[in-house]
């Protein structure tokens, strides 16, 4: 059972104005990030809902208890967007991290948010076994938007470049890991526009892919080094 208790406050971060929600769910206080993007965005993302590649309005990054045991996770959280008014299509991350104690970090006009737990980590070449059972919710959830448009390699290729600004960000926080079994992410940019250009690239070298290098890395470094 989910109740949806005090009206939300917000923090503005640059392009990412994020709004903080509140909700008490099975007895527990739990909370959640909703940025309204609005139109206008092209978003990749691994996220349970939404995720892929697309037009995006909004993303919701919301706090889910430990021990989580819901088989609809997509469900749920499109249950959380609609309670929250978010309308059109979005993006729905999971994490058991409290969201509140996110890290941000703007660079070059490119802004990261990161939302760190790090309960269980380890490195993503595993010895063991993967399995093919249902994750737990991910507790390394990374959102970044870009000014600019971006191909849709490019794209690909921003997933990459904020994956390994992660990992850096981790080695220099003293851990010995390249992530959570379950993060994920999600990377907004501009909708193509027949005047605007659209960036093929969005390796670390390049110019955008730099920018978004350093800010996941201030970002991840910033949320992991919280107490």
């Amino acid at each position: 059972m989910t109740a949806v208790v005090p009206p939300p406050s917000c923090t503005t971060t640059g392009l990412l104005a994020v709004e903080h929600l509140t909700r008490v769910e099975d007895g527990e206080r739990l909370h959640a990030l909703l940025w309204r993007a609005g139109a206008g965005w092209r978003m990749i993302g691994s996220s349970v809902l939404g995720g892929g590649i697309g037009e995006r309005s909004w993303v919701l990054n919301a706090q889910v208890a430990h021990g989580y045991r819901r088989v609809d996770p997509d469900r749920h959280l499109a249950a959380l967007a609609r309670d929250a008014g978010a309308d059109g299509p979005g993006m729905g991350l999971m994490t058991a991290a409290d969201v509140q104690a996110y890290g941000h970090a703007q660079n070059g006009g490119v802004d990261a948010l990161a939302t760190v737990g790090l309960g269980v980590r380890g490195w993503a070449a595993s010895p063991d076994h993967g399995s093919a059972a249902p994750a737990a919710p991910g507790t390394i959830n990374i959102v970044v938007a870009l000014p600019v448009a971006l191909s849709d390699a490019a794209l690909v290729n921003a997933v990459a470049t904020a994956t390994e600004a992660k990992v850096q960000a981790l080695l220099d926080a003293g851990h010995d890991c390249s992530g959570t079994p379950t993060d994920a992410i999600c990377i907004a940019a501009r909708a193509p526009h027949p005047t605007a250009e659209v960036h093929g690239f969005a390796g670390p070298r390049s110019t955008w892919g730099a920018r978004l290098a350093r800010a996941v890395h201030q970002a991840v470094l910033a949320g992991a080094c919280r107490p």
